[in-house]
């Protein structure tokens, strides 16, 4: 598409406007954005908040600048990467269009009220800004359309591979872990602890489970929203009457209540697991920790649990130390068996209601649910511990050593889960940098 000398004034015509205005018109995209619900959620975070500012006003001077989005590879592709980033942090394409709308009516507005400006040139001007800018928001709503139905079919699949793990032994462990807390919570009525308080069914080993893994394995079905419903109420009612020592009949009765819930939530998690199949493979082959294509489903929605329920949360990733001179002097297979030794190692300290993900050839990424920095140190170190004083089988009479380096970094409001990574793995290359077989936090 050839450039008109009309279109050259137009784009110093633009660039004086935005020069003179860019701040004004940001300001006025904000102001938008902010008085919707959705938007405010995001927005109010002040990294997102500060940095999207400046980006703004950098985006509007590129793109009405010098270059053509019709003609510029790269405009376009940064079109495409604002599409994913907004798919990927959930921002409503319809506020970005909204968005658009606010910042192409100002630019008239300041091109009407500039005094000399003739009306050809001004239209000619607002006509050439609304090209580029719908250019703009097409190319990303695009990549927001490709991106966010790649995700919802990424959080279908791990839906699918939830259900797709030793259903009887999931079913028997989750049973056996609310008897567990059924059976302390009788315990501690009988040792006089309703006076200080029961411990609550949420904040259980089975309720961490029931919030972090049983939603994407049984969705929002009737059967799950009833056990839920009982759950609520064990917490809600339940329990506070038994609380109340002051009244024997009340407390008697609200005991059997008790016993007839467990027993129904028992029987529920029967029927929801009885209409699980298998259907799709997900973990890693050789470790079988979570396959990475499903971090981002996973991390997305613990960001997003966290964000609503303002709980805390932690990542940690972490690095097998010199594993490459592992697999140069043991041999590839040697290096699988430590990978298969260390991901068991993992695992077996840290929660059911945790997530433990190969990340890459001998990284492993853990995602800590309701966990502080303080706590998320405590597992980092217990598995580093464990790391340094387990001899690895290599096969051969010769027992293998081996060390690892840490970084953990905790979620703080930002929406975009590859910021959180990004920290934790900046932490992680201070760890290595430092002598490895070390734990550093992201700052």
């Amino acid at each position: 598409m050839t450039e008109t000398v009309t279109d050259r004034a137009s784009i110093r015509l633009l660039r004086d406007i935005v020069a003179e205005h860019g701040t004004v018109l940001v300001a006025r995209f904000y102001d938008v954005l902010l008085q919707d619900a959705e938007a405010r959620s995001f927005l109010s975070h002040s990294v997102v908040h500060d940095r999207l500012s400046a980006s703004l006003l950098k985006w509007l001077i590129a793109l009405l600048g010098e270059d053509d989005i019709r003609m510029s590879d790269e405009l376009r592709g940064q079109q495409k990467t604002i599409g994913e980033v907004h798919a990927r942090i959930k921002v409503p394409i319809h506020l970005v269009m909204e968005g658009a709308i606010v910042i192409k009516e100002g630019l008239a507005e300041f091109l009407v009220a500039a005094g000399d400006v003739e009306a050809s040139s001004a239209m000619g001007a607002a006509r050439l800004a609304n090209v580029r800018i719908d250019t703009a928001i097409m190319l990303m709503s695009q990549a927001y359309v490709n991106d966010a139905t790649a995700r919802a079919r990424l959080d279908e699949a791990y839906r699918l591979f939830s259900i797709d793990q030793d259903v009887a032994t999931e079913r028997e462990a989750q049973r056996a872990s609310l008897m567990e807390w059924s059976q302390k919570t009788l315990f501690g009525l009988l040792r006089g602890q309703a006076q200080v308080g029961l411990d609550r069914l949420a904040h259980s080993p089975f309720g961490l489970w029931l919030r972090h893994r049983a939603e994407f394995m049984f969705e929002k079905s009737g059967r799950f929203q009833e056990l839920l419903a009982e759950t609520h109420r064990i917490d809600g009612t339940l329990l506070p009457q038994l609380e109340d020592m002051g009244q024997h009949n009340r407390q008697a009765a609200a005991l059997t209540d008790l016993q007839a819930a467990v027993d129904r939530v028992a029987y529920l998690l029967g029927e929801l697991f009885q209409t699980l199949t298998a259907l799709e493979n997900g973990r890693d082959p050789l470790t079988r920790a979570l396959n990475r294509r499903f971090l981002p489903a996973i991390l997305g929605r613990e960001i997003s649990f966290a964000n609503q329920s303002k709980t805390p949360l932690c990542i940690i990733l972490l690095d097998v130390d010199h594993f490459k001179a592992i697999n140069d002097r043991h041999g590839h297979q040697t290096g699988d068996g430590v990978l298969r030794q260390v991901a068991q190692v993992i695992m077996d300290h840290v929660r059911p209601s945790d997530f433990v993900f190969r990340y890459g050839g001998e990284e492993f990424l853990v995602v800590l649910t309701e966990t502080g920095v303080g706590d998320a140190q405590i597992v980092a170190e217990r598995i580093r511990l464990a790391l340094e004083g387990t001899k690895l089988d290599t096969g051969t009479s010769e027992a293998l050593a081996i060390t690892a380096s840490f970084g953990i970094a905790a979620h703080g409001g930002h929406p975009d889960q590859q910021y959180l990574i990004k920290a934790a793995d900046r932490a992680l290359y201070a760890a290595k940098s430092a002598g490895r077989n070390r734990i550093e936090i992201a700052t």
